[in-house]
């Protein structure tokens, strides 16, 4: 049993207490799970209007100064000195071989100012990387000791407004600072449309409790969030990306520039122009379950004659599709949409078919 004394506790967590949150750890944190709804209704609310998620266990970070844009062009495939003012990119902390040590966002606020988030069991692994690398230049990086917020669905733009603050602007992946302290980004973990908003402790209760008492709101938990991100095809760190995975097995090449990909500064460069150059040994696809039962991760795969055909890595039920739904890395030549594969549940085969990512339509905003 875990002695949640021990763990990371949110700014906030008295008032998921009142709401009738369940907690659980999760990565150092004693995370709401679900709430009175549950995790289904939860679930369908958010993509039918907007849910509300607390995400205060993830880090943000400004780096700032003359190279702070250099850094970054360093540590991630990104070309930060050419990054658009507001822009936010998807993008990763590479090591040496191309392992993804965290994937980010990364948003530029200023000329020299750009605002890191990061994944709260990744955050202190990498701030200490990014400071060691940031040895010897002109450049200052900032924990920012914020409560972090997530709207999303189809609501959320319109609830914003009511909230006083001003989206209309904003377009998918790019960001702004609304009032002082405060940092807002039009994205989010959902496939839906969404914003993301950092701000000062002492004005994020009565925030929270604002858009919480909005009848078009539900609270959502960690567990709604994890089915949500999985229909949309999303990764989670630790389970689909880790230190052993490249971006490009990953099937998330597109976050990185064209003119990256052949080389460039960022460490990592020479391996990712290789595995691009020689094509992937295996690849991230979606798979989904013949019948209803969910194959988790951790399942191993098998091919048609029973050969090992890698293994599951985020699996569950997809309340929105109505089946199980499932990701998970496969060897290249068995990539291709249909192939038929077997999972391993519980000494089990269970069929599954290799599936085309994401499984919902995406509902991201132009703003």
């Amino acid at each position: 049993m875990t002695d949640n004394t021990s763990l990371n506790q949110l700014p906030l967590k008295d008032l998921h207490a009142r709401a009738g949150a369940r907690f659980a750890p999760f990565a150092g944190w004693d995370m709401p799970v679900s709430y009175p709804p549950g995790v289904l209704k939860e679930h369908l609310h958010c993509r039918a209007h907007a849910g509300l998620f607390d995400i205060s266990h993830m880090r943000l970070f400004e780096v700032s100064g003359a190279d702070a844009a250099k850094l970054i062009g360093t540590l991630c495939p990104l070309e930060a000195a050419e990054q658009a003012l507001g822009a936010s990119k998807y993008t990763f902390l590479l090591n040496e071989q191309a392992g993804v040590i965290d994937d980010l966002i990364v948003t530029r606020l200023a000329a020299d100012r750009f605002v890191i988030v990061a994944n709260a069991a990744r955050a202190v692994i990498d701030e200490r990387w990014i400071r060691d690398h940031a040895t010897g230049l002109d450049v200052s990086m900032e924990a920012l000791d914020r409560v972090f917020l997530a709207l999303q669905g189809p609501d959320a733009a319109a609830i914003m407004e009511d909230a006083a603050i001003d989206v209309s602007g904003l377009s998918f992946m790019s960001g702004f600072e609304p009032r002082p302290g405060w940092f807002v980004t039009r994205s989010g973990y959902t496939g839906e449309d969404g914003f993301e908003i950092a701000l000062p402790l002492d004005r994020a209760g009565a925030f929270a409790e604002s858009l919480a008492r909005d009848e078009r709101v539900e609270w959502i938990g960690l567990a709604a969030r994890d089915s949500l991100r999985l229909e949309a095809g999303l990764c989670l760190y630790g389970n689909d990306l880790d230190e052993e995975t490249d971006p490009i097995s990953a099937g998330l090449i597109w976050a990185i520039p064209k003119g990256l990909r052949n080389g460039g500064p960022f460490i990592g460069s020479q391996r990712i122009a290789e595995i691009i150059a020689n094509g992937p040994a295996q690849k991230r696809v979606g798979l989904r379950a013949e019948g209803r039962q969910p194959v988790r991760a951790g399942a191993e795969l098998t091919d048609s004659d029973g050969n090992p055909a890698g293994r599951v890595t985020s699996g569950g039920f997809g309340p929105s599709v109505e089946h199980p739904v499932a990701m998970g890395y496969v060897p290249a030549a068995l990539a291709k949409p249909d192939t038929q594969l077997f999972a391993d549940v519980r000494g089990k085969p269970v069929g599954m078919r290799v599936v085309k990512l994401p499984f919902i339509v995406k509902r991201s905003q132009k703003g």
